[in-house]
């Protein structure tokens, strides 16, 4: 029996309440009570069952996931309790028959008699494998089902999502999660920023999120700030400190507008542009004396080539004479890949005619609208983008609306179920099972192997028949050279098992990542993948396919 606290949940239950104070017990469907009702009306509400969570085919024309969600989940049931307020809702909400009996039982429930089994969050993860089990009364799991649903569903979706924004754009690109204002509300905009950073990008412009998760943060200044300016004449406050406190320039906006002047009369630059847009200079030399340290401007207002980029390089190279390094540019709108590269050939310009290291290397952001399918369409084009910033395609998950997470029993009272379709990819595979992953010589994943929960172990460099769980004729041996089992325990309840400890965000990004780079390249390719094998022992085949005839109604021909 596990030691409890004086509120009566277990002691592993010292766990934060999820990040979303709207996730309560009610935060479920109404069917969900009516069916715990009618358990606890009929006696049935404290037999043991078995659920497991888990998806059936992978998102965006992939053929991977990735699994989020968990945490909150643990959060959750950590803190489940109904409060009184909540009961008295509930009771209005179900049939005045419903006896007093049933809303008492609700005031003493708690999670302490439920068990979690679980793939560990950021894992790679396939269709039909578990990805959740979770055991308990069948009335207290029924209550589960929604919010666990709710909870997993877009957070392994927008992982995925930012985990192939990831690929196409490569390991040596910045990106930049920009979504929040084009979110699905506030949950929606604090979610992706969470999970998209799990999935690879590498911060957020999310305020809110880097307070709660400790993402870091990015951001400079839209088109607004550029175009409240009239004039350099507005600045009034002109003067900046040397980057190492040793002297003053008590003029900083006349020493922009002379290297502007230096610029426009270059060997190396000549007739590139003529006169540029004052009112931008004013906002980009306002904005390096507010942030001299991280300069980074948006260059698309007016002209780029014309006005941005002459702009912009005049201001840095004044920040770079009192010691201090600009960041770079952001291009909002236009051909980014021809643009990027007419400004790196104008930075390296600069480079070679003032003689200034690495000057060429300036920083180069782009945004505007971008999916997974533009950032294909700039590698082929070739670009000199070094950070992209995705907002709308990537938080909303654009391409794809749900995952289409479920959550089905699999065994009662010690007896195996199963749920029968026309359709077999709805077909359930029944029973308390185990699920490990099958490595190859190469340490790649071969296949992901689902047994009974009491078949043996598969071991390292034995011959295992893996079979496809609905296909007769789909089979192979196997002879692993590592074995991975992908369920553990990360909420006891009464039980004596050791709980997996939640890891901090950070680590289930870096988890993320290493999972992606151990796939085969033909797994994880944007077109034409190939399926990733899930397979059941030829034991649990048998027995599926027993259950499946012993189930199904025999018709009768007239």
């Amino acid at each position: 029996m596990a030691e409890t606290t004086p509120n009566g949940r277990p002691e592993s239950a010292n766990i934060d309440g999820p990040t979303n104070p709207m996730v309560t017990p009610i935060l479920t469907d109404l069917y969900q009570f009516t069916m715990a009702y009618a358990y606890w009306k009929a006696g049935k509400h404290n037999e043991r069952a078995v659920f497991d969570l888990y998806f059936r085919r992978n998102p965006f024309g992939g053929e991977y996931t990735i699994f989020a969600g968990l945490e909150e989940c643990i959060k959750f049931i950590a803190n489940f309790k109904f409060t009184e307020d909540e009961i008295d809702f509930i009771r209005s909400s179900l049939p005045s028959s419903c006896e007093d009996g049933f809303f008492e039982y609700l005031r003493r429930l708690d999670c302490s008699d439920i068990e979690i089994y679980s793939i560990s969050e950021g894992s790679v993860v396939f269709p039909k494998v578990p990805l959740m089990r979770i055991e308990g009364p069948v009335a207290v799991v029924q209550l589960l089902e929604t919010p666990f649903v709710n909870l997993i569903n877009y957070a392994s979706l927008v992982t995925t999502n930012a985990a192939r924004h990831r690929f196409v754009a490569g390991r040596s690109k910045i990106l930049l999660e920009f979504g929040l204002r084009r979110a699905q509300g506030p949950d929606g905009g604090i979610s992706a920023s969470k999970y998209c950073y799990m999935g690879g990008f590498d911060a957020t412009s999310n305020v809110a999120a880097g307070k709660l998760f400790g993402i870091p943060l990015r951001g400079t200044h839209s088109h607004a700030f550029v175009s409240s300016f009239m004039s350099p004449d507005e600045i009034i406050e002109k003067s900046l400190k040397h980057h190492n406190g040793s002297s003053v320039c008590e003029d900083f906006v006349s020493l922009v507008q002379t290297w502007l002047d230096k610029l426009k009369w270059s060997h190396l630059l000549g007739g590139i542009f003529s006169e540029t847009n004052q009112s931008e200079l004013a906002a980009f030399a306002s904005y390096a004396l507010a942030f001299p340290g991280s300069f980074l401007a948006l260059v698309d207002t007016y002209d780029v080539m014309r006005s941005g980029l002459p702009n912009f390089c005049a201001v840095a190279l004044a920040l770079n004479d009192l010691g201090y390094k600009a960041v770079g540019i952001r291009l909002d709108s236009g051909d980014l890949a021809y643009q990027s590269c007419e400004a790196r050939k104008f930075f390296c310009a600069i480079e070679k005619e003032f003689g200034l290291p690495a000057f060429g290397k300036t920083s180069i952001t782009a945004s505007n609208d971008l999916n997974e399918e533009t950032l294909d369409a700039l590698n082929k084009q070739g670009h000199e983008v070094d950070a992209f910033g995705i907002g709308t395609h990537l938080v909303t998950c654009y391409a794809q609306a749900a995952l289409g997470v479920v959550f089905k029993l699999v065994e009662i009272n010690n007896q195996p179920r199963i749920k029968l379709s026309e359709d077999v990819s709805k077909v359930s595979i029944p029973c308390k099972k185990r699920c490990y992953r099958l490595y190859g010589k190469e340490g790649y994943p071969l296949v992901d192997i689902m047994t009974g929960e009491n078949e043996p172990h598969p071991k390292v460099g034995e011959r295992i028949l893996c079979r496809h769980p609905f296909s007769e004729s789909k089979r192979a041996y196997v002879v692993p050279q590592r074995v991975e089992e992908l369920l553990k325990c990360f909420w006891p309840g009464k039980s004596d098992k050791t709980r997996e400890d939640l890891p901090p965000l950070k680590e289930i990004r870096e988890r993320c990542i290493e999972q992606l780079d151990q796939m085969r390249p033909d797994h994880m390719r944007r077109l034409n993948p190939t399926p990733y094998k899930v397979s059941v022992s030829a034991k649990l085949y048998d027995f599926i396919h027993f259950l499946w005839l012993n189930e199904a109604p025999v018709g009768e021909l007239q």
